[in-house]
């Protein structure tokens, strides 16, 4: 027995999807957002401050705060791989089995 639920309501996430200048800013923000993050727990898990990635990458402090707090920055993948270096890790384009280590 199958049951079928009509005029279910889209959830917000469905409706935010559904409409393509609203999914590309969510995107946008997403992306950010997962950098954000990764930078605030590999600062912590590193002991590292702001002060000392900007002396150890060559990243201004307010650059690396204003990734930290989400606040649109544009920066280069030179800047993301001079910030992720000091902190353990490799910033990589990979396709298939093939991998590339993008450096500063």
């Amino acid at each position: 027995m199958e049951i079928i639920m009509k005029n279910k309501k889209k959830s917000t996430f469905d409706r935010i999807m559904s409409d393509s200048e609203q999914k590309k800013r969510f995107e946008k923000e997403y992306v950010q957002f997962l950098f954000s993050e990764l930078l605030l727990e590999a600062m912590d898990e590193e002991h590292i401050s702001v002060r000392a990635l900007s002396k150890k990458s060559g990243v201004s402090t307010s650059v690396i705060q204003n990734m930290r707090s989400m606040k649109p920055t544009n920066i280069t993948i030179k800047t993301m791989a001079s910030l992720l270096k000091p902190l353990g890790y490799q910033l990589a384009a990979t396709k298939g089995r093939k991998t590339v280590i993008l450096t500063a």
